[in-house]
């Protein structure tokens, strides 16, 4: 058995995934007001004086904070559907397909929210692991219900699906920091592969 763990933004994608949904969610003049009102921590997060997780929190309980949890979702598969496509790089595709006809398993593994995720990994036939948002009433909170799936979370969250050991060989491909930990667990390794 052989499996393969792809990171989704910057991997998979040409852009980052959450501004994207953001802007399709909300539409582009509500992004950018909310990008003003959240300058503040934005520029304490390009500084390092806010972590990735916090400013990633921040801006999602700004925008879908009370929003009804049916409505999101709707939204959501609708841009997985119709949008990612637009923004996937064609190398990346055509490795995930190789690694299908070869039989390998193939896992989507992201730090983005599920929900945006779950229905173009659904019509590709992909696994996918990734941050969740929390849920109160039917409603957002604007918080993660896990930890976001980035560093070594993304390396917990697969050995908590998969026994590793019983693959005879582990592929992962990503292009940042923040997969770092899960390159190290595989025996092929490729990082920016299709930059």
């Amino acid at each position: 058995m052989k499996i393969s763990f792809f990171d989704f933004d910057g991997t998979i994608t040409t852009k980052d995934s959450l501004a994207d949904f953001v802007k399709f969610a909300v539409g582009k003049q509500n992004y950018y007001l909310g990008l003003l009102i959240l300058s503040p921590v934005l520029i304490r997060y390009i500084f390092n004086f806010v972590s990735n997780n916090m400013a990633k929190e921040k801006l999602l309980y700004h925008f879908f904070n009370g929003w009804n949890i049916n409505r999101f979702q709707q939204i959501s598969d609708k841009y997985g559907l119709e949008r990612i496509d637009k923004i996937i790089r064609p190398k990346a595709i055509e490795k995930i397909k190789w690694h299908q006809q070869k039989g390998h398993e193939v896992v989507v593994v992201s730090a983005s929210m599920e929900n945006w995720l779950i229905a173009w990994c659904q019509k590709n036939n992909l696994n996918l692991i990734s941050t969740k948002l929390e849920v109160k009433d039917n409603l957002l909170t604007g918080r993660f219900s896990t930890l976001n799936c980035n560093g070594i979370e993304k390396v917990n969250r697969i050995k908590e699906k998969y026994c590793l050991e019983d693959y005879e060989v582990i592929y992962a491909y990503g292009d940042s920091k923040g997969d770092k930990e899960m390159l190290s667990i595989a025996d092929k390794k490729y990082y920016k592969y299709f930059e």
